[in-house]
C-alpha cells in the first residue's frame, strides 16, 4: 500500500505549498505518528508511506500554518481505513478559510 496527498487552495485556485501533514496509525493506546512531511510547490506529498498494513490511519493537516492564526479550522483530520496491500491511496484536501472537503482520489 502506498499513500499520497494533495492540498488545493480553493480561494486562490492553486496548490497549497507548505502545509505540514502528519500520518498517524491507530494503535492500542491511541494514535502513533508514523511520518511528518510538508506539501511541495505543487501542493503534493507523493510518498507519505509505502508498505502500510491494513488498519486505520489518519492524516492531520496543519491548516493554520498555511491559512494563518485566524483560520477557522486550525487543523483538518481525515481518518481512513486501509483494507489491503498492493493498492495506492490518494487523499486530496480542498481547502478554504471556512470550509474543506476530501475524497479518495486515484
Amino acid at each position: 500500500m502506498s499513500l499520497s496527498t494533495h492540498v488545493l487552495d480553493a480561494v486562490h485556485g492553486r496548490p497549497a505549498h507548505g502545509v505540514p501533514v502528519r500520518l498517524e496509525q491507530r494503535a492500542a493506546g491511541g494514535w502513533t505518528v508514523l511520518t511528518e512531511r510538508v506539501t511541495g510547490v505543487d501542493g503534493r506529498i507523493a510518498d507519505l508511506s509505502p508498505g502500510l498494513p491494513a488498519g486505520s490511519y489518519r492524516l492531520v493537516f496543519d491548516t493554520e500554518s498555511y491559512l494563518g492564526p485566524r483560520a477557522f479550522y486550525p487543523e483538518v483530520v481525515v481518518t481512513f481505513r486501509v483494507e489491503g496491500a498492493g493498492q495506492h491511496y490518494h487523499v486530496p484536501l480542498l481547502l478554504s478559510p471556512f470550509a474543506y472537503s476530501t475524497y479518495r482520489g486515484s
